[in-house]
């Protein structure tokens, strides 16, 4: 039971690490083209 939570929790942790990845990208582009 332990690891079957453990492994929800994992690919929970992998979703939130991707959008947050892909929010900073986002910020960044955005930044890159307001210096233009």
């Amino acid at each position: 039971e332990v690891g079957k939570e453990f492994g929800v929790t994992r690919e929970r942790i992998r979703q939130i690490e991707a959008k947050a990845l892909e929010k900073i990208r986002t910020h960044d582009k955005s930044r890159r083209l307001k210096s233009y």
